[in-house]
């Protein structure tokens, strides 16, 4: 197909360029492939420099685009112009023909060089099917398991992650920028250096200057530094020369006067002297500002690259700080209390002074914000508090126990937060107290803050003052004792400048913790008032070299923290600083170094000091906390060997599971069992008071319809007052038995006695927060009513139920009258002779009482149930007579209860005889002379009972049990957030031991975590 494609080619070409364009060929064009046939008709022509000028327009076709070209004629009229224009379609039609061969042809012979290519190239390659075997299976399966269209979708793409990169050229025009104004400002001066330098001064800057010229700014703060040193050395060899001469012995004769020449040279090397400090001073202020200035710049860098980072497009689980997981380690230390006597020694920053000494001030200064509450003169400081600071792009505080962060920009949020630490301060001390040594935990995170965790402490104080409890200042003394007789604990010592030295208390109490000033830095504050107020300030340096005080340290600085107004900003106090250093004498005249003054310096040094401190004693406690947990561990197997390490909080949420799954019980009782318990305890509670009041006193009556009126307004006022709120005490009393019956039950399936205490007081608490429904009383009040006014009896089971009940009522009745009679009469004859007793007096003036009153009954067997005066006289003097004296109380006592023997015995008879009344009762009793209206009244004590019960036991079911359930488990939460209540409830040594075990084996593996990412950090 190619050889017949470039064959109708070549014929194309070969019409379209006839004989007498005089184009000649030294190839065949036959022979040509299609794109040097193209070539070749486009530049062939150059060899012919005699070519006619119409032919110009073919070198810009290819033989694959071009229209064919047709020879040049004159259009200057005539019949040829005319033969012309009358053909133009035919030869139009013809040529695209012609064009369409050619494409054609073109795209057949370029889709088989094509396949062929491509064929050799497959053939080339080798066969891989034999080494299958080398890929592990599971990649093969990847494309059936994992979707990695979507796992595509899902990758962020380029644009995305280049958002996330810092502005690198934002970053070189800042550092530009920076440096020439750096460049600007030295070029003024360097000649003035190498005027007052020495040559080989001289060389030896100019050398360094070359050095390091092409290194940017960088090189410019070596420099700087290079010439500080430079300066101090020849202020030292310049002091060394005008150093007067050591003193001689005198002599008889005077000494000559100097000469003018030497007082000249004197005056001239002072002169130079003073030149040299001022120079010095210079530089170093120079050197200053240019720290800040990167410093500053390091900090917005820093800033939008956490920014960036933490807008990340994607989730994803943020690697805890350095200083966090240390931060944490302390955290779970400060409450953990070890049997095993493994101290707490890992460093911190142990902020202590005078009270009002100014400390507070300076945390907030190194934390950059104004976070703690104030106040003049008074004790703010109340509790020990530990700061945590940490780098971060925004700066914010948060709590250890809380999620709120305070916006440490805003002043509302800074406001809230002071008003929130003095309230943790209140609230953590005792009452009668005025200090507390529980530590309140703070975090501060913010761009350019350095890492570190500091503890301020109250102030110490000299005197106890009204208001104070009488032993703040030892309690004080205690709390400071404590965090500083840790040997790597850093020693952050605050002096006022303003007052004087020697009425500090903080300094002796620091040089007896640590003698040798190994782990002390001292701070002298409101050096501009030392200033002022100071005749003399030679003492401030004094102060600040260690001559002054007996105490020793690792380093002095002397600071600033504002004007003494509680509304001064970070940033006014920072440049108030600033300005007092730069136009201070004691720094001008060399009595401070520019490396003691100001807190940032002073935040460098604790912050390089605390890590310093760090690296060297972390390992040494990790090891120690291994060996405690070794012993922890050993102590365990040996006497807990078959059960789970359980802290208090695991045997906690156990005991709850336990607890709530016996509540969970009570849903399963059934509702006849309910109604049986509720029925027979609700009569235990009245069936004194229908007996006594009701019954008794209706059966008095003569006839049946007062018999019946009697019982009918009695009922209707027990109804109203008393039953329904008896009913409710009863099923709630009944709710607590099964509750506990629960609880005793499951105490005997392998129950842990370590949880009887919590148990016992989720029950009672529980119980004691229950509330019965008080609207269920007024159902239940009219739902009782409805039931004691029914007086139908509908068949005999029921009526036979009926007697049932009162014939075992009234047994009952019976036989504890008979025990109270027989309490009060003592033992009979038979009891006497066998059991060897006696009556006492008292027992037989009663006995001798019962005979005459059982006389009185056999004569009067229709007896009212109450004596009459004379019949009481008459007894007596019946009993005077034979010789027994008896107060009538005794008699009318004894008449009650042989009474109502006698009452019952016949009120039992009368049942017997209203077994077969029910065919009577269903005739009214008319035309009988059997009437059974107490079995009547007994059927309506039971059915109303029954009806109680029943709705009892729906409201228990249905509200009640799950009210109950409720309030357990609020009990059971607030008791879970109560630290101390489940301490108290959950005790033992088995309990001690496992939270011992745990807080130790947390403590040691967070130390090891820390100790693993500290080594990387290096």
């Amino acid at each position: 197909m190619l050889r017949a494609g470039s064959t109708v080619t070549c014929i194309a070409c070969k019409n379209l360029l006839p004989s007498r364009m005089g184009v000649k060929f030294r190839v065949p064009l036959q022979k040509l492939h299609l794109l040097s046939r193209a070539i070749h008709h486009r530049y062939s022509s150059n060899n012919n420099q005699q070519r006619p000028p119409h032919c110009s327009a073919a070198r810009h076709y290819t033989s694959l685009s071009r229209l064919p070209m047709r020879p040049h004629k004159s259009r200057s009229g005539g019949h040829g112009y005319q033969q012309h224009r009358s053909f133009w379609v035919a030869r139009l039609a013809a040529r695209l023909l012609k064009l369409r061969y050619i494409l054609l042809g073109s795209a057949v012979g370029g889709g088989y060089t094509a396949k062929k290519t491509y064929d050799e190239w497959k053939d080339m390659f080798p066969d891989m099917s034999q080494y299958t075997w080398i890929v592990p299976d599971f990649v093969w399966e990847l494309s059936e398991n994992i979707d990695l269209d979507k796992l595509a979708s899902a990758l962020p793409q380029l644009k995305e992650i280049a958002k996330l990169l810092p502005d690198m050229q934002k970053i070189g025009e800042n550092f530009t920028f920076l440096k020439s104004l750096l460049s600007t400002e030295s070029t003024g001066e360097s000649t003035l250096r190498v005027a007052d330098v020495p040559p080989t001064s001289a060389a030896r800057s100019d050398s360094s200057d070359k050095q390091f010229k092409k290194q940017g700014l960088l090189s410019e703060l070596v420099l700087i530094q290079q010439q500080i040193q430079q300066h101090e050395e020849e202020m030292r060899r310049a002091a060394a020369d005008n150093a007067p001469p050591p003193p001689r012995e005198p002599s008889p004769t005077p000494a000559p006067n100097p000469s003018p020449s030497q007082s000249e040279r004197k005056s001239s090397d002072k002169e130079k002297i003073d030149q040299l400090q001022e120079e010095l001073l210079r530089t170093q202020l120079k050197y200053q500002r240019m720290l800040e200035r990167l410093e500053k710049e390091n900090k917005e860098l820093r800033k939008v690259v956490l920014q960036k980072d933490d807008k990340g497009i994607h989730q994803r689980n943020v690697k805890k700080s350095l200083i966090d997981m240390y931060s944490e380690v302390l955290d779970i230390l400060s409450y953990y209390d070890s049997n095993y006597n493994t101290q707490d020694h890992l460093p911190r920053v142990v902020v202590v002074g005078d009270q009002s000494a100014g400390k507070t001030s300076v945390l907030e200064m190194i934390a950059q914000a104004r976070i703690f509450p104030r106040g003049s003169g008074e004790m703010m400081t109340r509790s020990p508090v530990k700061v945590t600071l940490s780098e971060g792009p925004h700066h914010v505080a948060m709590f250890k126990d809380s999620t709120r962060e305070f916006d440490l920009g805003k002043e509302e949020d800074l406001a809230a937060l002071r008003h929130e630490i003095e309230l943790r301060m209140r609230k953590s001390v005792k009452e009668g107290q005025t200090v507390s040594p529980e530590t309140i935990s703070l975090s501060v995170k913010g761009p350019g803050i350095q890492r570190m965790v500091l503890v301020d402490l109250p102030g110490v104080i000299s005197t106890v003052t009204s208001g104070m409890a009488a032993d703040t200042k030892e309690t004080i003394f205690g709390i400071s004792k404590a965090y500083m007789q840790n040997p790597n604990a850093i020693i952050l010592c605050i002096q006022d400048g303003s007052v004087d030295a020697e009425r500090s208390i903080v300094t002796d109490l620091v040089s007896q913790m640590d003698p040798q000033g190994k782990r002390t830095i001292f701070v002298l504050t409101k050096v501009d008032l030392a200033e002022k107020n100071l005749a003399s300030p030679s003492r401030i340096q004094q102060i600040v070299e260690g001559k002054l005080f007996p105490m020793k340290a690792l380093g002095y600085f002397a600071v600033v923290t504002g004007k003494g107004s509680s509304n001064e900003s970070i940033d006014s106090i920072k440049d108030y600083e600033e300005d007092f250093f730069q136009n201070s004498r004691l720094l001008r005249d060399g009595m401070l170094k520019a490396h003691q003054v100001t807190t940032k310096n002073l935040s460098l040094a604790v912050s390089d000091c605390f890590w310093k401190m760090v690296r060297e004693s972390v390992e040494q406690q990790a090891d120690a906390f291994k060996a405690s947990r070794f012993n922890l561990e050993t102590e365990w197997k040996n006497n807990y060997p078959r059960l789970r390490e359980l802290d208090r909080n695991e045997l906690y949420e156990k005991a709850k599971n336990e607890i709530l799954d016996e509540v969970i019980s009570l849903s399963q009782v059934t509702p006849k069992h309910w109604e049986s318990i509720l029925q027979k305890k609700l009569w235990e509670r009245v069936s004194t008071h229908v007996i006594e009041n009701i019954y008794l006193p209706a059966a008095q009556t003569m006839n049946s319809g007062t018999f019946n009126t009697t019982v009918d307004i009695k009922l209707k006022q027990w109804t109203d007052k008393q039953l329904p709120h008896k009913a409710l005490e009863v099923a709630w009393e009944t709710l607590q038995e099964e509750f506990a019956r629960f609880m005793a039950e499951y105490k005997g399936k392998d129950q842990d006695d370590i949880f009887d205490k919590l148990k016992e007081a989720v029950k009672d608490e529980s119980i004691k927060r229950h509330k019965w429904n008080e609207r269920a009383m007024d159902s239940l009040r009219v739902i009782q009513h409805n039931a004691l006014e029914d007086r139908s009896i509908t068949d005999k089971p029921q009526w036979d139920a009926a007697i049932q009940f009162m014939e075992e009522t009234l047994q009952s009745r019976l036989k504890d009258t008979d025990s109270i009679i027989s309490d009060m009469v003592g033992p009979d004859w038979k009891q006497r002779w066998l059991s060897w007793t006696n009556r006492t007096p008292e027992q037989h003036i009663r006995n001798e009482t019962k005979n005459e009153l059982e006389r009185l009954l056999k004569l009067h067997e229709d007896h009212t149930a109450y004596l009459a005066n004379d019949e009481v006289t008459t007894v007596r003097k019946n009993l005077e007579a034979r010789g027994v004296e008896v107060d009538p109380v005794l008699i009318k006592d004894t008449w009650h209860q042989l009474f109502r023997r006698h009452f019952l015995q016949k009120a039992l008879l009368h049942c017997n005889l209203c077994r077969r009344g029910f065919y009577y009762y269903q005739r009214h009793f008319v035309d009988s002379e059997l009437e059974c209206n107490d079995v009547v009244l007994f059927w309506r004590i039971q059915r109303m009972l029954a009806i109680t019960a029943n709705t009892l036991r729906q409201q228990l079911t249905n509200t009640e049990v799950r009210r109950l359930e409720k309030n357990v488990k609020e009990v059971l939460e607030d008791f879970g957030e109560d630290t101390e209540k489940k301490a108290q409830l959950i005790t033992g040594r088995r309990v001690q031991l496992a939270e011992d075990l745990k807080k130790v084996r947390e403590i040691q593996e967070k130390l090891e975590a820390f100790i693993e990412a500290l080594h990387k950090e290096k």
